[in-house]
């Protein structure tokens, strides 16, 4: 029997916090604004752990140019709903100041369940991610793609970084939103599987114990998804701006192409073990896309300056059959620029040597973070 096609269909979904326009702090969504948005978006949109925050996710879209559209039209109506009771959605994966002490998780029994099965674990998570959907339909071939994008995930991360404060402190993290993800079980790189039967085995042997109800409770960077026949790249903090967004997902969805069309000359990316990869994740959620990664075939620390050329010509026949072209270029622009971390020290260093207070520092990097929101709106 042939193996289907891959259609490299895309889906994203992103975590937003509310924030209180004249306070900057966070707030708990309004029954009202939750109501209306789940209207307007049907399907789309609903509460997650935190009661100060909301998901959405885009239809499956078929190219990045859909994705746009609809991640355009989402985050506008969060917006505008948001802006009737005086709240805006930020795009950042930790508010700059807030305290995890002072949040609830949302009433739901999805939620109650977590809490009582995560503890005090589960308290911490006053963070948000960005998941990005790539469809696969064969299992072995979600399995084999998933062993080989694991060596990519550092350098989604090195990119989305948006994640450099918590509670009132620079972190000197660019993503310290993973340091407290790390926390719960079943969480990080995803295991080197050599077939769709052994990982199913594997989540089986959790499931019939009753220590998990499905897939859907593995949080890997990476996994193949518990609903929906695609890999499931779960690495990235949220990005403030859309465009960053769309690059993240377009690169997501260009490497998995790219590694199918070496398959189909019975080539592969080489498989280095997670001790190996752990170290590139590291680096990225420390330095983002200031201090390089490991080529672990040079045996030498490249900077991004040289990795982006070296991905962009990686991807380009797929980026050129996929339509995210421009997308993909766009990282020349976020590493010119620096990305969501980068971009919210600045702001905050700014404020300091203008004299502002720490915590009116701070409360600039909020309006920031409400500004690159609405950016690309």
């Amino acid at each position: 029997m042939s193996i289907p096609k891959p259609d490299f269909t895309i889906g994203v979904e992103e975590e937003y916090l509310l924030v209180d326009l004249d306070t900057l702090d966070l707030a708990t969504a309004p029954p009202e604004l939750m109501e209306r948005c789940g209207a307007e978006l049907e399907g789309q949109f609903s509460p997650e752990f935190l009661d100060c925050q909301v998901e959405i996710g885009t239809r499956v879209c078929a190219d990045i140019a859909e994705a746009r559209d609809d991640l355009k039209r989402l985050r506008s109506t969060v917006a505008r709903v948001a802006k009737d009771y005086n709240l805006a959605p930020i795009a950042a994966s930790c508010h700059p100041f807030s305290d995890w002490r002072e949040t609830h998780h949302t009433d739901k029994e999805r939620y109650n369940t977590l809490s009582e099965d995560l503890a005090g674990v589960a308290r911490r998570m006053l963070i948000c991610g960005m998941h990005v959907h790539v469809g696969i339909p064969d299992p072995d071939q979600r399995i084999d793609l998933m062993n080989q994008m694991r060596y990519f995930l550092p350098h989604l991360l090195a990119f989305s970084g948006s994640s450099p404060f918590w509670r009132g402190e620079d972190t000197g993290l660019n993503c310290y939103r993973l340091t407290v993800f790390d926390n719960l079980p079943r969480t990080g790189l995803p295991p080197r599987f050599d077939s769709w039967s052994e990982y199913d085995r594997s989540v089986h042997a959790l499931v019939d114990l009753d220590l998990i109800e499905d897939s859907s409770k593995i949080w890997w960077d990476m996994r193949p998804s518990s609903r929906f026949p695609t890999i499931e790249a779960r690495i990235c903090d949220v990005s403030p701006r859309l465009e960053t967004t769309l690059t993240l997902a377009a690169l997501t969805q260009t490497l998995v192409r790219a590694l199918w069309r070496l398959s189909l000359r019975n080539q592969r990316w080489r498989i280095y073990d997670n001790f190996l990869i752990s170290e590139n994740r590291w680096r990225a959620q420390r330095y983002g896309i200031e201090g390089g990664l490991i080529d672990f075939g040079a045996r030498e620390i490249l900077p991004f300056d040289l990795l982006v050329e070296e991905l962009i010509d990686l991807v380009a026949e797929d980026a050129d059959i996929l339509g995210s072209r421009a997308e993909i270029e766009n990282m020349r622009t976020i590493l010119k620029r620096g990305n969501a971390a980068q971009q919210q020290r600045l702001v905050y260093q700014d404020a300091v040597h203008a004299e502002d207070t720490p915590e009116n520092a701070l409360k600039r990097v909020v309006k920031h973070l409400i500004e690159e929101f609405h950016a690309d709106l």
